[in-house]
């Protein structure tokens, strides 16, 4: 089946599915394979369920009348993609990075929303299949889309971009994350740049943190450059008080606007300057501006505030990687709190670097005071350290319950497989 004839069904159904467990009736089901699944095997059941159609990939899975045969299950579900991205003029923004895309994404999302209809990523649908299928899910009603973009290697933004065929894009930050797959610092940030040569190549627009030479240099070329940061660009900001909530002055680009963010850390500083750079340049008011960011309440353990008792718990679990891991330890040691305790899983996805990366986050928590500091998985177990051990989440909760923490700061942080957020499972 041709693609335009397959967008003519999708269009008359206007809901695509690759799982059976959330298929509605009326959906269009795409069949996608992977190391542990097939989903040709699952045909009838989505026809069963109200599917409208199956799309397959293996002929010995045909329905009569209900499924449609395609070469490539996953590359179809990418070419619809494109065929409905095809049909919008309107700007496409493209977000990528090490750190920090999902809550600048939803930090833009929330500013571009407060004045146009803005379609976004949810969660962090950001793969090769969580971007078509965003796209997919993009209506005729759009004035803006932000679409955010994970990668692990080389070559996979830039196949993101041939159907997202973003005309606007930012790069957060290139550090120290997937170097299995990256192989260097230099591969990250020839990975993420791919979607800055993609910008160059069509004559698109970059949103470029100045304070980091780096991306001067990797934003290069590309026809129009909008810059934001703590230096001299057209749009500056400076942290006034992190206690623990970030609070930030707007001295250019607004008429000395403060905005009192829902944010934990410093850190998140270029995340939120990222989000009024973009809605300045498309126009949406300081004001409507600073309200949707004040508003906005990080969750999916991104940088939350809890209470427990008399307890404050940054939970940060939601990813890690020596260039987060960093600065969220220090951004810890200098919030003024009596009593602070550290809970740390392993940073995932390092290779060869692992042990090292490791290691040079055991030095730096030397270099402070803590109450109380509990390092977990093996990562951390292989390195001599003074501190508590614990193979899994489940043992440090076991240990956190027999704590007698009281007035207490306390950061959990690590990688999404640490599955952190455990350790407050109640």
């Amino acid at each position: 089946m041709q693609i335009g004839e397959l967008y003519k069904i999708y269009l008359q159904n206007n809901s695509v599915q690759t799982d059976t467990r959330k298929l509605k009736e009326g959906d269009l089901f795409f069949a996608l394979k992977g190391d542990n699944f097939n989903g040709n095997h699952f045909a009838q059941k989505a026809i069963d369920a109200g599917a409208v159609y199956a799309i397959i990939d293996e002929k010995a899975f045909e329905i009569p009348g209900k499924t449609i045969f395609v070469n490539d299950v996953l590359k179809t579900l990418q070419e619809l993609a494109k065929y409905h991205r095809l049909q919008f003029s309107i700007p496409f923004i493209a977000i990528t990075g090490s750190n920090g895309k999902t809550t600048t994404k939803e930090l833009i999302h929330a500013v571009l929303s407060s004045s146009f209809k803005t379609y976004t990523t949810e969660g962090n649908l950001n793969n090769h299949i969580g971007i078509p299928l965003t796209i997919l899910k993009i209506r005729q009603d759009a004035e803006l889309a932000v679409i955010e973009m994970g990668a692990n290697h080389l070559l996979e933004i830039a196949g993101y971009c041939q159907y997202t065929l973003p005309t606007h894009g930012l790069i957060t930050n290139c550090g120290k994350a997937h170097l299995e797959g990256f192989g260097s610092i230099e591969g990250v940030k020839k990975g993420k740049g791919e979607l800055f040569d993609f910008l160059r190549e069509n004559k698109g627009t970059a949103f470029v943190m100045w304070d980091y030479p780096y991306l001067r240099d990797m934003s290069y070329g590309i026809p129009e450059i909008k810059k934001y940061g703590t230096v001299e660009t057209e749009i500056n900001g400076n942290v006034l008080q992190n206690e623990p909530f970030l609070r930030v002055e707007i001295s250019k680009g607004a008429n000395k606007l403060e905005i009192q963010s829902q944010l934990v850390g410093d850190y998140n500083l270029p995340n939120l300057l990222a989000a009024f750079a973009v809605g300045t340049y498309f126009g949406v008011a300081d004001d409507n501006i600073k309200l949707a960011v004040e508003n906005y309440t990080p969750s999916n353990s991104r940088s939350q505030m809890l209470e427990k008792g008399t307890n404050k718990i940054i939970l940060d679990a939601y990813n890690a990687n020596p260039s987060s891991m960093r600065p969220a330890i220090e951004n810890f040691a200098r919030i003024k709190a009596n009593k602070k305790v550290l809970i740390l899983g392993s940073m995932a996805e390092l290779g060869n670097e692992s042990r090292h990366e490791h290691q040079q986050i055991i030095d730096l928590i030397k270099k402070y005071k803590w109450d109380q500091v509990a390092l977990i998985g093996n990562d951390f177990s292989m390195i001599e350290h003074p501190y508590q051990k614990f193979d899994n989440p489940e043992q440090a909760k076991l240990w956190l319950s027999t704590q007698d923490f009281k007035d207490t700061y306390i950061l959990i942080k690590g990688s999404r497989s640490m599955k952190m957020e455990k350790v407050l499972d109640t």
